[in-house]
């Protein structure tokens, strides 16, 4: 898997993308590749949790997901990395959310 292939058909952006737009329930094949997109990126933190940067696609990935790791010491110090490590424009992260804005604070 590549760093933003999620498989042959879908980018981890696309795919998120399609779930976000998705009424109900979203389609199986697309909800199967960000999960393993996103046990991917959690295997990458929690081999190098007080270091690993996420990508701003890994972090978009996360971020949907940000629910799962709400008592996570290792989600919280990898999303305060991100911001710290972000160079770009905040608005350009369709996902900030109250969230991952309060970790930069």
């Amino acid at each position: 898997m590549g760093g933003n292939d999620v498989d042959s058909h879908f980018t981890i952006q696309r795919a998120l993308e399609i779930a976000r737009n998705s009424e109900g329930v979203v389609d199986p094949t697309v909800s199967s590749c960000l999960e393993r997109s996103l046990r991917a990126v959690w295997t990458r933190l929690e081999a190098n949790p007080d270091n690993y940067v996420l990508t701003k696609d890994e972090f978009a990935l996360f971020n949907y997901f940000r629910h799962r790791f709400t008592s996570s010491n290792t989600a919280r110090r990898a999303v305060q990395r991100f911001w710290d490590n972000y160079r770009g424009d905040p608005r350009d992260i369709q996902t900030a959310s109250a969230v991952t804005r309060t970790s930069r604070s």
